[in-house]
């Protein structure tokens, strides 16, 4: 189920959400992002289940703590990753030509995001039933500030866990925003420690809190790869709209798609960032209705094998 899961994430990448993305029609531009990442990780994943959990724990542990010594060899004088460096490690918006017309964007490498899903997989044992509610809180709390600390502890001494260093800055706020400034493309083992261990702590707090406000949010965490692939297609045909409202017509398109991978979209156009905030919340509460009934109707027809794909 994994190897076809995460084979089934990848044509989706490609085919829907890339679209989805650029609007584009003839698929000049092909990104392997998030979606990607998970679907490669899950195809590894899928042979791997097979050995003993402590060996996946190892695997992930050595790919999550040890592949930020990959950035040696990046900050060296003249160093040119290629394609499969940045597919694997780097990535970093990197654009690669395919054909001579057709490109791919590679936004997530994918070894860091496998590291991490190792471990997630292992950390599943703590949600058997060989573990009460009150021993996975008391596990999650440890671990969770356990790795709180180690982020500052390890980001304070500014050796290693991050390719930029945080430095003094013009005052204690912008040099605490350099001590947080850590990388997400790849990902760095402080940016996973930072972003990881506050997660833990909230689900330690949250796992016994049942309201209005959970019931929601459970609803979303249901269907996440529904939304995900909902909401980009709002978003993408919202800026249609509004690139149609600012004057521009269909023949500026094909030039923007010479030079960039989104139709519709003219660089230095936009809205302040109170506005964009404003439509984020406002696409949650529409696309709500919609994956309410979508959730309902998985549970009603949780028989149906072609509902564990989407």
């Amino acid at each position: 189920f994994l190897i076809k899961r995460g084979l089934w994430l990848i044509l989706i990448e490609v085919a829907v959400i890339s679209f989805a993305w650029s609007f584009n029609p003839h698929y000049n531009f092909l990104f392997l992002q998030v979606i990607w990442a998970i679907g490669i990780s899950m195809v590894l994943l899928g042979f791997l289940i097979y050995l003993p959990l402590r060996f996946v724990m190892l695997i992930g542990l050595i790919i999550v703590l040890g592949h930020n010594m990959l950035d040696v060899p990046e900050a060296a004088a003249g160093f040119n990753p290629g394609f499969w460096w940045d597919l694997m490690h780097h990535g970093s918006f990197k654009l690669y030509s395919i054909t001579e017309n057709h490109s791919v964007f590679m936004v997530y490498p994918f070894v860091p995001w496998t590291g991490v899903m190792m471990l997630g997989y292992c950390f599943g044992i703590y949600f058997t039933s060989s573990y009460t509610v009150e021993q996975r809180r008391k596990k999650l709390l440890s671990i969770g500030g356990g790795l709180i600390l180690f982020f500052i502890v390890l980001r304070y001494l500014n050796i290693y866990g991050d390719p930029v260093r945080w430095s003094l800055q013009k005052n204690n706020l912008f040099t605490f925003l350099s001590f947080l400034n850590v990388y997400k493309y790849p990902p760095s083992l402080l940016y996973l420690c930072m972003t990881i261990g506050p997660a833990l702590l909230f689900l330690a707090f949250i796992e016994k809190t049942k309201n209005e406000f959970t019931n929601v949010m459970r609803v979303f965490g249901r269907v996440a790869f529904f939304y995900y692939i909902i909401h980009l297609y709002l978003i993408h045909f919202l800026s249609t709209i509004s690139f149609f409202g600012r004057g521009h017509s269909f023949s500026e398109v094909s030039k923007i798609g010479e030079h960039l991978p989104f139709y519709f979209v003219i660089p230095g156009e936009g809205y302040r960032l109170a506005v964009v905030y404003l439509i984020w919340v406002l696409i949650v509460i529409a696309l709500f209705p919609l994956c309410k009934w979508y959730d309902d109707y998985k549970t009603k027809y949780k028989e149906k094998w072609w509902l564990s794909y989407l």
